[in-house]
């Protein structure tokens, strides 16, 4: 039996990556796209093999598919969301959920109400280098961790600036886009929550309408393992990086906050250095995967809706302590909706 899926917004990020993860799997197929362009509908549909294109939410809504992928701007995503669980779809949707982590509760609670499938499109968990990471602090092979570093300054393409830098009111700038994913990218290697977060945001020159397009982060997790994130939009030198140290090694990933499956993963400790072996298959391929396998009742998706929900709250504790200049506690029990 297959998963038909209609994308909600005709986006870059399911034209580069989404939509050929869903033909990967042998029960997925892409049914519609919506946008709300008529034009862009049908063009995106042309250029993507895709059999229909729709202008409105109801009309995707009311064709035979089984599961979204939302991938409008931010705004949008609460009450497609919703609508989307009404009509009993199951839901994968990008990054930040909502606008508030209030807002993310409600959509997750309802999906959970409703035994709806809801995954977040964190997509660096499903790296190899991340897995790998993960997998050899578990092992205890770096000892305890005390600390960690995420280096996620990139250069935003000029295709993709648009309302991320100038509309504030679509959940533009820079954490809201990127500091959600280190949370959770963090989160998930170490296997540990934040409780504390301290930021400093700028507007470097590329960012207007109060948004920022930089962020430097210091978070306290529940462990008491120290981290520190670097964020950014307009670095177009910078490479991309992941470290921990614990009491007894380091690991040193390069190159691996990234769409795509490459960079390298270095283990540190007092018998020497090792570089570790890890998969390279595709982060959507392995996302979708797991998503198909929680529609058939096997596990669950690779980021949950509660995993969506906890980086999000740590987004928004950070733009909190910017505007503060005050460190914000994020509630531990944010990601659970008991």
């Amino acid at each position: 039996m297959s998963v038909r899926w209609g994308l909600i917004g005709a986006s870059t990020i399911a034209k580069q990556f989404m939509i050929n993860a869903i033909r990967a799997q042998a029960d997925g197929e892409i049914a519609v796209v919506m946008s709300s362009s008529p034009e862009r509908a049908d063009a995106y549909a042309r250029e993507n093999g895709i059999p229909a294109a729709v202008s409105t939410l109801d009309a995707l809504l009311g064709s035979d598919i089984d599961a979204v992928y939302i991938s409008t701007t931010n705004e949008l995503h609460l009450e497609q969301g919703l609508a989307a669980i009404k009509a009993g779809k199951h839901v994968m949707c990008e990054k930040p959920l909502a606008l508030t982590s209030a807002d993310a509760r409600k959509m997750v609670a309802a999906a959970r109400k409703a035994s709806i499938v809801f995954g977040t499109n964190h997509h660096l968990r499903n790296a190899g280098a991340h897995r790998a990471m993960r997998e050899t602090i578990a092992a205890g092979r770096i000892g305890r961790p005390i600390a960690a570093r995420v280096f996620h300054s990139v250069y935003l393409p000029e295709n993709l600036q648009g309302w991320r830098i100038a509309r504030p009111e679509a959940g533009g700038g820079v954490v809201l886009d990127i500091t959600v994913h280190d949370a959770d990218t963090l989160r998930f290697v170490l296997g540990d929550d934040p409780v504390e977060i301290s930021a400093f945001t700028q507007s470097a020159g590329m960012a207007g309408g109060g948004l920022e397009d930089g962020a430097m982060c210091i978070w306290r997790f529940q462990s008491g393992v120290i981290a520190q994130s670097h964020d950014g939009f307009t670095t177009k030198f910078a490479g991309t990086g992941f470290e921990v140290h614990g009491t007894e090694g380091s690991l040193i990933a390069a190159n691996v906050m990234t769409q795509k499956p490459v960079g390298s993963v270095l283990l540190r400790t007092a018998s020497g250095e090792q570089e570790l072996n890890f998969d390279r298959e595709d982060l959507y391929t392995r996302s979708l995967r797991q998503f198909h396998a929680a529609i058939r009742s096997e596990g669950q998706p690779a980021a949950t809706g509660e995993d969506g929900i906890w980086s999000l709250a740590s987004a928004e504790a950070a733009l909190q302590s910017s505007k503060t200049g005050k460190a914000v506690i994020i509630d531990p029990q944010l990601g659970s909706l008991a």
